[in-house]
């Protein structure tokens, strides 16, 4: 109650609980919360908490068959994604594995065999072959960008002139592709523990704009990425084939 201009000491103390209330309703931090506020969902409930995304223990869009290729050892995989059995055109991308995570490293649009893809690859049918294939050796007609993999440089590499101009620097860097050669040797070393019938000489090599005769071809930027980036220390593989094939 007011008396002669001045409140008493009852009234007072119940204003001040009537202000306390009026913060509190107004969200104000209460003890613990730092300064925070609960989220409100639309309907006045509470929204629940968020969750994290589980990191990848995988290589996104490969089945069991094809997961189990990988060498355990393997700390490096570049997957090439081909969107069709029969398409020329895919997607390659380089994961890391820290741990059980495998992380996105970085991909590039990519090129593949002129007719696709296969199970069963054979000389001259212009189909990729699909599988999960170690990388152990490079080369090419530039010198060595600094290379962890053994590189050879030569001339030798350079695509004959009588092909198509676009060719003719496909083989500025490659990188071997080991499907039906000698692991560690230079990537024009003839031999095919296979025989001849099986084809060979399947590289990653620079691309042309389109499809290749087997081989996976991508930018001049990527190449020299990939040259810079693996290391034979962490057990590099390739992971190609059509989506399907890599699912399966």
């Amino acid at each position: 109650m007011r008396h002669g201009g001045r409140w008493s000491h009852g009234a007072v103390k119940v204003a001040g609980v009537l202000l306390l209330a009026a913060l509190s309703a107004c969200g104000s931090a209460g003890p613990g919360q730092g300064g925070g506020r609960t989220q409100v969902g639309a309907g006045g409930g509470r929204a629940a908490p968020s969750t994290p995304a589980p990191e990848p223990t995988r290589i996104p869009d490969l089945g069991d068959r094809m997961h189990g290729r990988i060498p355990a050892a393997s700390r490096q995989v570049l997957a090439v994604y081909g969107e069709g059995e029969d398409s020329a055109n895919s997607t390659a991308v380089l994961y890391t594995r820290r741990g059980r995570v495998w992380e996105r490293v970085r991909g590039w649009p990519a090129h593949n065999g002129k007719k696709g893809w296969t199970a069963d690859h054979r000389l001259g049918d212009n189909r990729s072959p699909v599988g999960v294939f170690t990388l152990t050796a490079a080369g090419g007609v530039l010198d060595d960008p600094g290379t962890r993999l053994p590189y050879t440089q030569s001339e030798d590499y350079a695509a004959p002139r009588w092909w198509d101009r676009s060719h003719w620097h496909d083989f500025d860097y490659v990188i071997a592709i080991d499907y039906n050669r000698v692991q560690g040797t230079p990537p024009d070393d003839p031999t095919k523990p296979l025989g001849e019938e099986k084809g060979g000489g399947i590289w990653l090599h620079l691309d042309h704009g389109d499809g290749t005769s087997a081989c996976v071809s991508l930018s001049k930027d990527a190449m020299e990425y990939l040259l810079r980036t693996l290391d034979p220390d962490q057990y590099p593989v390739v992971v190609m084939g059509d989506r399907a094939a890599l699912e399966a």
